[in-house]
């Protein structure tokens, strides 16, 4: 039987995605979507482009575009970095395209090009890296960067209060468009969690995978929960983004 399962972010760790896709038991005829975030972290950033574009060889895939993706695109078109993007990851990925190819490296522009910024399935849930800021739905938003770079729509989902119905005047309307959201970009470790978290009808799925966490998957029908061992631990000789 198909499932429908959706990942957080990877930040170029491959070791634990492999791990993690082992502990899934993958099947070719599951649906997987990616929150984005697929570079930028640990030493096979590249390489975990590599295989995604593999594996939609494969499976039924989703690629949502994370800020991190957005920037290692900017990067391998025109050669455009900072500071900041360096010390936040950036490295890593200059490092693991070093003894790439001009033509694989054209493969990987062309799979950051046709990236999507969100996704909505039949069932009315949406997939997200980061949010959207428009009371009316993502279709309205006016700059396609707060998809992959905002987090006030997490930020509101921890302030509301516990058990607050969508009939309620106080439910925010930017939830009432969707059964479900899934998200990543913004760690839950940030607030003491390892696994993924649910606030409203909004599912955060990165744990932290650039950091101390592990890569999390959701079966979204079943809402069982996998995860790989930390990352941090395939790569012992590495940094990371701590």
């Amino acid at each position: 039987m198909s499932r429908k399962l959706v990942f957080g972010d990877l930040h170029g760790g491959l070791k634990a995605l492999l791990q993690l896709f082992k502990k899934i038991d993958l099947s070719p005829s599951d649906e997987l979507i990616f929150l984005g975030d697929y570079v930028d972290g640990w030493s096979d950033s590249a390489n975990t482009v590599t295989y995604l574009i593999e594996l939609a060889k494969q499976n039924s895939c989703v690629f949502i575009r994370g800020n991190h993706d957005d920037l290692v695109h900017k990067w391998l078109e025109s050669g455009e970095m900072n500071s900041k993007w360096l010390e936040h990851g950036g490295q890593s990925s200059l490092n693991a395209y070093r003894n790439f190819t001009e033509e694989d490296k054209q493969i990987h522009r062309q799979f950051f090009s046709e990236m999507v910024n969100y996704y909505k399935d039949p069932d009315d849930r949406l997939f997200v890296h980061a949010g959207f800021t428009n009371l009316h739905g993502p279709e309205y938003e006016y700059h396609e960067t707060g998809f992959y770079w905002d987090r006030t729509l997490w930020e509101m989902a921890l302030a509301m209060e516990d058990g607050l119905k969508p009939d309620d005047f106080r439910y925010p309307q930017r939830l009432k468009h969707f059964n479900e959201i899934y998200i990543g970009h913004t760690p839950v470790t940030r607030i003491g969690e390892s696994a993924p978290v649910k606030k409203a009808n909004i599912w955060n799925v990165d744990t932290g995978a650039a950091f101390k966490g592990p890569i999390s998957a959701v079966d979204i029908e079943s809402k069982k929960i996998y995860q790989s061992d930390p990352v941090h631990t395939f790569y012992p000789d590495e940094q990371g983004r701590n």
